[in-house]
């Protein structure tokens, strides 16, 4: 590539990655809320149940099948774009930058086709417990529709995000520069464990 088309695609590529990272951050709030909406259930069934023998009947359903989903489901895309996964990075930086960005588009490409299948399986499964308005079997009987259109939503951020970086890092290859932002560098040097004393 060019340098004058290298700017114009760093600049879309940059364009892109921020809408997906506004839609990511109020995904992650949401996943927050869950986590905390978890928690004070939590305390609350337990000091009930412990307290006054009275314990939240409805607590383990709603936890189990919206508020876990939405804390896993909906903080995926966010923790990919800070690059929060477990990575295996022995040889990048002994590797040359051109087989770096191949290695990483095929993968990030893998993640894509299998993310979106997931998506693909949840918008089935959503379309059909929203038409048949299917419940589960408990005390309080919840709908289990939104809990396949939470998977969907965090499933399809998600592969729009390994779609941007394995985009990104098959362009990089015939490109002079990174036009994805790369995965950060380990962190050896920070002191660990007995060693921070």
């Amino acid at each position: 590539m060019e340098p004058s088309e290298d700017r114009g695609v760093a600049r879309t590529m940059s364009v892109v990655s921020r809408g997906l990272a506004a839609l990511e951050t109020g995904l992650a709030a949401l996943a927050c809320i869950a986590l905390a909406a978890i928690m004070l259930i939590v305390v609350v069934d337990v000091a009930m149940r412990y307290a006054l023998s009275m314990p939240l009947g409805w607590s383990y359903d709603l936890i189990g099948l919206y508020l876990v989903v939405a804390v896993f489901f909906l903080m995926l895309p966010d923790t990919l774009h800070h690059h929060g996964h477990v990575a295996i990075d022995l040889f990048q930086n002994v590797l040359p930058r051109r087989f770096r960005h191949l290695g990483l588009a095929v993968g990030y490409a893998a993640g894509a086709v299998v993310m979106a299948l997931i998506g693909a399986e949840a918008l089935g499964r959503f379309q059909s417990a929203y038409a048949g308005q299917d419940r589960i079997a408990a005390l309080v009987p919840w709908l289990t529709w939104p809990a396949y259109l939470v998977v969907l939503i965090g499933t399809a951020l998600l592969t729009l995000r390994l779609v941007y970086r394995a985009v990104g890092h098959g362009l990089s290859i015939f490109s002079h520069h990174d036009l994805v932002e790369m995965p950060p560098p380990p962190e050896t040097a920070a002191p660990h464990g007995e060693d921070v004393l």
